[in-house]
Parts: structure tokens; sequence; C-alpha cells
């Protein structure tokens, strides 16, 4: 009688526990964004210029080396934080600074923002700058887009395909 009453209350436990985890994992239901805007996603993540530049070693400096460490260059590995603009119909919505990643600031940095606009034509201008001019950009691209309601609009940086990926 004893392990009855124990089997029983263990599976009203059970029961309970289940229904509790049905329940949340239905309700409330998750929105992504309104469906009445549009959503404008930049995703980026690159490695900007060193500090300094790489300095070319002599043939005396290389023979101190050993045979197996030789190099032609020695290099810092601190690298530039990624300067960032983003304009939508001449109006500034994004600009920051992302400072590299990395123990010695020597890894990528990463951008990834995520805003709602209104559907519609739009003129989207973003400009990146990741050497050390403090004047202009390194990367730019400006275009006109249609922007549908409910949907994504990424923006993307590979310098390999000449900078900005407008999807």
């Amino acid at each position: 009688m004893h392990s009855a009453l124990r089997f029983l209350l263990q599976g009203a436990a059970y029961v309970a526990m289940a229904a509790l985890l049905g329940y949340f994992a239905t309700l409330p239901p998750y929105e992504y964004g309104n469906a009445g805007l549009a959503s404008v996603k930049v995703s980026l993540s690159h490695a900007a210029n060193r500090v300094r530049p790489c300095v070319q070693l002599t043939q005396e400096e290389i023979a101190e080396f050993a045979a197996n460490m030789r190099r032609t260059e020695t290099c810092e590995r601190e690298r530039l934080p990624l300067i960032f603009e983003l304009d939508i119909d001449g109006e500034t919505i994004i600009d920051l600074r992302a400072e590299p990643s990395g123990l010695w600031n020597d890894g990528p940095a990463s951008i990834y923002e995520r805003f709602e606009v209104a559907p519609g034509t739009h003129t989207i201008a973003a400009r990146l700058r990741d050497t050390a001019r403090t004047v202009g950009w390194d990367y730019a691209r400006e275009e006109t887009v249609e922007l549908r309601a409910g949907l994504y609009f990424t923006i993307t940086f590979k310098p390999e395909t000449r900078g900005f990926n407008f999807q």
C-alpha cells in the first residue's frame, strides 16, 4: 500500500511537470519582430589593420633566430578598432567604434545590430574604417533598396568581395 501511494504521487508529479513544460513550450507565443515593419540586421566580424605596421628584418636579425623560427618581418599583435556608420535616408542610425577582441586586442572586432524601419523605398549607406586614417572611409556602399514588411534586410561585410553586401 505504501509503495502504491508513492508511485501514484510520483506519477502525479510527472504529469504536473509535463503540463508545465508543455505550457511554457507553446505559450506565450514568441514574435520575432513586428510584422508591419521591415527588420534591418547588420552583422560583421573583421580584423582591422595593426596599430603599428610590420617591420622588415635585416639578414643579421633573421640569422639571430633559431632555424625553425626565422621570419622576414616582425609584427605587433594589437589591432585598430573598427569605426562603422550606417545611414538610412540621410539619418545616421548607427555610429559606433568596435574594439578588437582577444587578450592582446589582436582579434577581429564584431558588430551585430538589429532594428526595425517602416517598409518602403529607402537609401541605405554603410561606411567602415579599418585603418589609422582619421578622415574618410576605407569601405563604403550606398544603395536605394525596397524594404518589405515582415522581412529581414541584412548588411554583411567581407573585404575579399570588396566590402559590404546588401541582401
